[in-house]
């Protein structure tokens, strides 16, 4: 699975934990009235409402971040054993009187050799956070711009690059403002956020009041500061985007979203079938009748571009966006990052890409290389994991240096030149794999070893390979050849794609056609007493990943007859982890965890196992320290009991007991 597809993966993960949760319907509604522009007063009730502050644990558990501590020195899993109801009362209590703890202080390293601080807030602070995003966010999304990009459900890096290059290839605006702010995250200020929030309809006074103690809480080491978003906070990309969502729309007004007296727009239908709204012949009647200047812009978090027509025009609107951002947002504009680029002429930086027109024929086609930056990066991350892979010739090894190999394809694969840049980049490391890898390695042609990268036996280039003999068997491990991988063009975001609306999750994903919804509703509004919230969630989890079915008979589990087992018991170290739970039929359980023979022999006549059924049981009871179930010849216990096999499909040739 690649990276991308983890990341999809993700993305599609999250929106199911808010139907399971029943919270799908809360956040439907938040959006069609924040469509609506309705103002919210009372968003603190279902902030700290028993299926929210559920579902916020659910998310922040899977989060990667969750596994770093705060200023308490507290992971998720001291929180995971709490029980549910804890949980909920612990939250309620914190917000009826919000005092945040203090933010741990970390400096991230940059490329130009300065820092990045990172502001880590306490495990028990992320969660309170989730529950306000899980809320915002809906209100939020509906109001935001549709082209910024950046911390949005939903979108990535490669749609911003995609609309860029659209920009550069339809439109022919071959002139292009880049503006840099400086130190965004740490000049932002409080009181605009809020001003802002307010504007957008969040108006719970209540709310806003937390949401500044948060923005105003105590940074170890450093104190208060009376301005900036904390960088590593939860809720602080959804802020930045409040903050910058302002300038979207007024760069939008300028042409984009210009009023006109007549309406020029028109629905067009595609072959495809897909109805879009053509605002063509309303740029063109603007263009004839006015003298606006046409920008478009496009932004991800804190990097954004104006494309425009004419260098004159890119002159004035630098100069209005610097004295925009300063007067409206109290913002600095870094002068040396800055500029106006001629893309006929000059090549600009977007997201580790560099970007130019060229002529084609009669017209000029945009040309997308790996930033120059980013050459040199990827190159000495490649001789890095050249040095492990020498220190370490393994399958573990292989599959690290292949991870990082496949990590920038997937990224870089957008780019029109991508094939040239890794020719050159194989290059520059070959010498050094050369020595660092010929005495334990051999040059042959790269061989895939799973589906998802056998793509790479078609270029066949010669590689490094790793041969391990395991039980008289030989093993060739290859290492992914760097120069192998060829440009997949970018692709559009669809803005009918909403995780808010019922058609836009339509396109992301079908509905679980084979769970009980009604069975899943009753897990959640009945967690298990006396269990940790870690169990509860993760019994919701099973239930779905096992497709409502049972892990030994594949029959349909029904309420009155379904359990979760431990397959290492409690008693033996066993946690409350997903991997170490299983669903199973009642019968089956007990079939586990038995000791008389007697009661075995019935529960077999009324399971009517099959031989492989049993050897899954075996399994489990021997993680439980129980007997393994004799196979014996047949026997027939009446004609009751053979019928009933009959019409379960079983074949009666051997029993166990």
């Amino acid at each position: 699975m690649t990276h991308f597809d983890v990341e999809k993966l993700a993305k599609k993960t999250s929106l199911r934990n808010n139907e399971y949760y029943s919270a799908q319907e809360i956040f439907d509604k938040l959006y069609k009235e924040s469509k609506a522009n309705k103002k919210f007063k009372n968003l603190m009730q279902l902030i700290v409402s028993e299926e929210n502050i559920k579902l916020a644990y659910r998310n922040i558990r899977k989060n990667k971040g969750s596994k770093i501590s705060g200023t308490n020195h507290r992971y998720i899993r001291d929180i995971s054993k709490m029980s549910i109801e804890e949980v909920i009362e612990y939250v309620r209590k914190r917000l009826e009187n919000y005092n945040p703890q203090p933010v741990r202080r970390k400096e991230i390293p940059k490329e130009n050799g300065k820092t990045r601080p990172l502001g880590i807030p306490t495990i028990e602070d992320r969660l309170i956070q989730q529950c306000i995003k899980q809320v915002l966010e809906p209100i939020c999304e509906a109001k935001f711009y549709h082209h910024s990009y950046g911390f949005r459900p939903n979108r990535s890096t490669h749609h911003a690059v995609s609309r860029a290059m659209t920009l550069m290839n339809k439109t022919k605006l071959h002139y292009v403002v880049d503006i840099d702010i400086k130190e965004f995250f740490d000049n932002v200020d409080h009181s605009k956020i809020i001003k802002q929030m307010w504007s957008l309809g969040i108006q719970d006074k209540n709310l806003i009041c937390v949401i500044n103690k948060m923005l105003r809480a105590e940074i170890k080491g450093v104190g208060v500061l009376n301005k900036g978003i904390p960088q590593g906070g939860i809720l602080s990309p959804l802020l930045a985007n409040i903050v910058l969502n302002e300038l979207d729309w007024w760069v939008s007004s300028q042409w984009e979203a210009f009023p006109t007296r007549k309406n020029y727009s028109k629905i067009r239908i595609l072959k495809s079938g897909k109805a879009y709204l053509d605002h063509s012949n309303k740029y063109r009647a603007m263009k004839e009748s006015t003298k606006l200047k046409r920008m478009f812009i496009v932004r991800y978090a804190d990097d954004f571009k104006i494309f425009c027509s004419s260098y004159e025009d890119a002159q004035k609107i630098f100069i209005a966006t610097k004295q925009w951002l300063s007067e409206r947002l109290h913002l600095e504009v870094n002068p040396k990052k800055s500029k106006i680029t001629n893309l006929r002429k000059n090549y600009t930086d977007f997201l580790g890409f560099k970007l130019k027109l060229k002529p084609k024929r009669k017209q000029f086609v945009c040309t997308s290389h790996i930033a120059d930056k980013q050459m040199e990066r990827i190159q000495s991350k490649i001789k890095e994991e050249i040095k492990k892979l020498k220190a370490e010739p393994s399958r573990k090894g292989v599959m690290r240096y292949n991870s990082v190999i496949l990590g920038q394809h997937n990224y870089y694969k957008i780019a029109s030149e991508v094939n040239t840049d890794f020719k050159i980049i194989a290059y520059r490391v070959l010498r050094k794999q050369y020595n660092q890898l010929r005495q334990k390695f051999k040059t042959t042609k790269y061989v895939g070893v799973k589906e998802k990268l056998e793509r790479y036996n078609r270029y066949k280039i010669k590689t490094y390979v790793h041969k391990v003999k395991n039980n008289k068997k030989e093993t060739t491990y290859s290492i992914l050849p760097i120069q192998a991988i060829t440009n997949k063009p970018p692709m559009n975001f669809n803005n009918d794609i909403c995780n808010y609306t019922e058609v836009g999750r339509k396109l992301i994903h079908k509905e679980l056609e084979t769970v009980s919804w009604k069975t899943l509703r009753y897990l959640r509004d009945n967690p298990v007493k006396n269990q940790t919230a870690e169990y509860n969630d993760n019994r919701i989890s099973l239930y779905c990943g096992q497709l409502g079915l049972c892990a030994i008979t594949k029959l349909p589990l029904k309420i009155e007859e379904m359990e979760v087992h431990h397959k290492k018991p409690k008693n033996k170290g066993g946690t409350d982890e997903y991997k170490n739970l299983i669903y199973v039929n009642t019968y089956v359980h007990r079939l586990i965890h038995c000791t008389s023979k007697n009661t075995e022999k019935r529960l077999m006549e009324k399971l009517n196992l099959t031989s492989e059924m049993i050897k899954k049981v075996n399994s489990l009871r021997k993680l439980c320290g129980s007997r393994k179930l004799r196979e014996v010849k047949a026997i027939i216990w009446g004609n009751a009991v053979c019928g009933e096999s009959r019409m379960h499909g079983v074949e009666w040739g051997k029993i166990w007991r």
